[in-house]
């Protein structure tokens, strides 16, 4: 196996052009895994921790650009205010060593359905860029990233550069059940996000189906629902359940060690309803609606 370790993000783009077979490592934190338990053996890894541009962030037109670089740690300390769903999920992902080391770009590189950066991602409305040699700078809509089960529409001359997002307009929160509270992979999660601005609600969905994704329906019922309150005042009974019940009937889930397609349907109604309740009454809180 070759190791390639280019000291630039310019040369990492040739290294990759010359050797489209290489795989992209950062943290580490999914490529090793794979690795170690002999699930694959690529002839060459591109090691991008010495790129030093892909470990930052910046405000860009009023946007947040995040280095695909950039460590959880860093993330939660450093954007959990202006991205608070995406902080709440890297919060969950393993222990503080592996959130010092891995990285929003390797979750996304990794694509799994499982991946706790994923619906929040969904529900904020991120774009991807990723860059090569001879395509250039290419933004992906976060919508059009995922194509399938650990595929994502990366091609194989391109890396990652950034996720980009707005910061967040409205109250955010994301849930997830795993088989502890700690250290562990997801059997199902999701992420909501309140756009007032735009009168709208975001949603995604981790681990319940051969990809993440979002929740399209639940989106335009809670839309209409609350436009019918003018985004002020309680959630009228029955709103929060039926939300719960459109976005578990959005997901094909299977069964597999983790649990059945049965409790993940239920249990992503569940946190539905429940992140959807927190981030209500988050809005109404920071717009002095609170009685």
């Amino acid at each position: 196996m070759d190791f390639l370790r280019p000291p630039s993000w310019h040369e990492a783009l040739a290294l990759k052009a010359a050797r489209p077979d290489a795989v992209p490592i950062q943290g580490g934190t999914d490529v090793m895994v794979e690795i170690n338990f002999d699930v694959r053996r690529p002839s060459a890894l591109l090691d991008l921790n010495p790129v030093t541009e892909l470990a930052g962030w910046e405000t860009v037109d009023g946007r947040l650009r995040i280095g695909a670089g950039l460590p959880y740690g860093r993330l939660i300390a450093e954007l959990g205010d202006r991205a608070p769903g995406l902080a709440q999920a890297a919060r969950t992902v393993g222990s503080p060593q592996i959130r010092n080391r891995g990285t929003v770009g390797g979750n996304l590189g990794a694509a799994s359905p499982a991946g706790d950066c994923h619906p929040p991602l969904l529900a904020a409305g991120a774009e991807v860029e990723v860059e090569s040699v001879a395509g250039g700078v290419r933004m992906i809509p976060i919508d059009a990233f995922y194509l399938g089960v650990k595929r994502n529409a990366v091609r194989d001359d391109e890396l990652i550069r950034a996720v980009w997002l707005d910061p967040a307009p409205g109250p955010q929160h994301f849930s997830k059940i795993g088989t502890r509270n700690a250290m562990v992979i997801a059997v199902c999660s999701f992420a909501v996000a309140l756009h007032p601005g735009e009168r709208r609600v975001g949603t995604g969905i981790g681990s319940a189906a051969p990809t993440p994704l979002r929740a399209p329906e639940a989106e335009a019922f809670l839309a209409d629902g609350l436009d019918g309150l003018d985004w002020s005042g309680p959630l009228p009974e029955g709103l929060a359940e039926r939300f719960g019940e459109l976005v578990g009937e959005a997901v094909s889930p299977i069964d597999d060690v983790r649990g059945t397609a049965g409790y993940r349907r239920h249990a992503l109604a569940v946190m539905a309803r429940r992140t959807l309740t927190w981030a209500w009454n988050d809005h109404l809180a920071a717009t002095g609606m609170v009685s």
